[in-house]
């Protein structure tokens, strides 16, 4: 985060209309600050790359480069920004490709405005986001697809199984390396180890997962 109080935020969404909405809903937060607009996902990743901004909204319906093309491009990048995808799309196929292309979140364009303000506010400390309709979409095309295997199941390691529960609980890879007192570096090995044991693609996939599993269980 570029300062103790606020985080900085670049728009890419290609409709003018709502990127004026986006900047208006930013202004009534002291802790956001928009730096910068794109309307197409090449314009996107430049601006990315050149200003490096806390989080990242992008939109999935793009003419040209769509939001998933721009998602690996920014993805590919050494850029540390978080990407929420804020998009009018709760397509199950949107969703679940947008979470395996690497995004950090995925929030609907049609979510009350304070409701979007407080899930940025979370995604800018590091929290993986999702709006409420969709973790159930997600862990329905989970159970579906039948392919991730039950984490007790899995061969976790201990120190694994520690990372899929903080995972879970929603934290970043830096706020898992924090609270363990371990390199970012470590958390992220440890993570691709997990995910493939799991047989699954993305955090945010296993973050459902293991909550879908508990909710079950209960």
């Amino acid at each position: 985060m570029n300062s103790a109080q606020t985080s900085t935020v670049i728009t890419i969404d290609d409709h003018p209309l709502f990127r004026k909405g986006v900047a208006d809903l930013i202004a009534l937060d002291e802790s956001l600050s928009l730096v910068g607009e794109a309307a197409s996902g090449e314009e996107g990743v430049v601006l990315a790359s050149r200003l490096s901004p806390d989080l990242i909204l992008l939109d999935l319906n793009m003419k040209g480069m769509d939001g998933i093309e721009t998602l690996k491009a920014i993805k590919n990048t050494d850029i540390s920004s978080r990407v929420i995808i804020l998009t009018v799309s709760d397509n199950e196929e949107h969703v679940v490709a947008a979470l395996r292309a690497g995004a950090d979140g995925y929030l609907l364009k049609d979510m009350e405005p304070e409701e979007i303000l407080d899930r940025l506010q979370v995604a800018a400390k590091g929290r993986l986001v999702i709006s409420d309709k969709l973790t159930e979409l997600l862990a329905h095309a989970l159970r579906e697809e039948a392919t991730p295997r039950d984490p007790d199941k899995a061969g976790l390691t201990e120190r694994e199984e520690q990372i899929l529960n903080l995972i879970a609980s929603g934290l970043s890879n830096k706020l898992i390396a924090r609270k363990l007192d371990i390199t970012e570096g470590t958390v992220k090995v440890h993570v691709k180890h997990l995910l493939k044991k799991l047989n699954l693609h993305s955090r945010l996939e296993a973050a459902v997962w293991v909550v879908d599993k508990k909710r079950f269980r209960n």
